[in-house]
């Protein structure tokens, strides 16, 4: 049985490349160019010539993540968890953990498809969203109470595979639904010690996601924000001050985006800033102090420091909501302003559009400012507002919706 204690459970966190440029290759390229990878974790992707689509929020949903997978085209529709992608590139916007109770499972699932994909010139890749980071930071108040009961079966079944992380990882997605079926077999017996067994699993998924924490550092392998060709995949919204590279120039006019919490929008001025600007962050500077805080290499052992900018605060990448919200109920200023704040940071990373989850859309996949924002965060997990699960194609810098394959395909652009 596998130890519960903090301190105790010895378990090899996921290890990590050192390589900054990585070509994903493969005898079955069909005369495409490799996929090339800048960054570690992923914040540069040059994938030519492939077909992208992107998936929304999953949130613990197996069952409504492998219907969006194969509505993708990457899944396999037989029950076998196979890649017939090819050579797409999937990207997954994160927002897998929270509000249902096979988060595990789906996280498997996917690195099961990006070791097959790879094979095959394909690749998948994921960004993680505000609830992976509300849990590496020990926040658990959106945890399905199944979700706390798989971390305890995962540990076992890690044990049962000799703390053998990539072995239990990739293969708990095929055996996590038996798992499921004999525990809730046994829950009858549990009675009241109920409140044990639910400390258990808070116990478990501490073990696994606090910071150098297995899953914390499989996590951590994610960037939060990522550029496939011309394309920027967030889960919030990348803004300005977020994009640009590290500039040591003074007196630097700076824009600053700011949450006003009496009028509830996004304030936009412009400041004089010495020394280095925050509008130079960089992407891949944030990407890197985001992953260093899951896997626990940043401050001390005992509080690790958190990346701000990244995943505090309404205008964090991982928090914002400024492109998501609904048009119809802002004045037209507020519409200009907010597409003069998106004009400005696609600019500023060179990309032609940008898309994000995070933000339920009871609409559907759609897009806004001359489609240069797309929102494809459905709500289609049960835990949220159930819905149709619906995807985005980009095939050749050109996106479509794609609903259902019962229903036509809605073009729009």
């Amino acid at each position: 049985m596998a130890s519960l204690s903090l301190n105790s459970l010895s378990v090899q966190p996921p290890s990590h490349p050192r390589k900054l440029v990585d070509t994903l290759s493969s005898t079955h390229s069909g005369g495409l160019k490799p996929i090339v990878v800048c960054g570690n974790p992923p914040t540069f992707v040059s994938a030519p010539g492939r077909r992208i689509v992107a998936v929304g929020d999953l949130h613990g949903d197996l069952a409504k993540a492998r219907c969006a997978l194969e509505l993708a085209g990457v899944l396999s529709s037989d029950g076998q968890d196979s890649w017939v992608g090819g050579e797409t590139v999937l990207v997954q916007l994160g927002d897998i953990l929270d509000r249902g109770e096979d988060e595990i499972a789906i996280l498997s699932l996917l690195k099961s498809l990006d070791v097959q994909a790879k094979a095959t010139g394909g690749a998948v890749f994921q960004v993680n969203g505000n609830h992976e980071t509300m849990n590496v930071e020990g926040d658990f108040r959106y945890v399905d109470y199944g979700a706390y009961d798989e971390c305890t079966d995962f540990l076992q079944y890690l044990d049962d595979c000799d703390y053998n992380w990539e072995e239990a990882f990739v293969g708990w997605v095929g055996v996590s639904e038996r798992w499921k079926e004999d525990r809730k077999l046994s829950e009858r017996y549990w009675g009241p010690w109920d409140l044990v067994k639910r400390q258990k699993g808070v116990i478990a998924r501490s073990i696994l996601l606090r910071p150098g924490g297995p899953l914390a550092s499989e996590l951590a392998r994610h960037a939060v924000v990522l550029k496939v060709d011309d394309w920027v995949f967030c889960h919030g919204g990348l803004l300005p001050h977020h994009g640009k590279n590290m500039l040591p120039y003074a007196n630097v006019s700076l824009s600053i985006i700011s949450f006003d919490l009496f009028h509830d929008f996004y304030c936009y001025t412009t400041h004089t800033v010495d020394g280095y600007a925050a509008v130079a962050y960089g992407m891949e500077k944030m990407n890197r102090e985001v992953s260093n805080w899951m896997r626990g290499l940043s401050g001390s052992d005992d509080s690790p420091e958190i990346p701000f900018i990244a995943i505090r605060g309404y205008d964090s990448v991982v928090w914002s909501r400024l492109y998501s919200r609904d048009t119809a109920e802002l004045e037209d200023y507020q519409v200009d302003q907010i597409q003069s704040i998106l004009e400005e940071t696609l600019q500023a990373v060179g990309a032609k559009a940008m898309v994000v989850g995070h933000t339920p859309q009871t609409t559907g996949v759609n897009c806004k400012y001359n489609c240069s924002i797309w929102r494809i965060d459905v709500g289609m997990s049960s835990g949220v507002l159930n819905s149709r699960p619906e995807v985005l194609e980009i095939r050749e810098s050109n996106a479509r919706v794609v609903r259902s394959k019962r229903d036509p395909v809605s073009e729009l652009q």
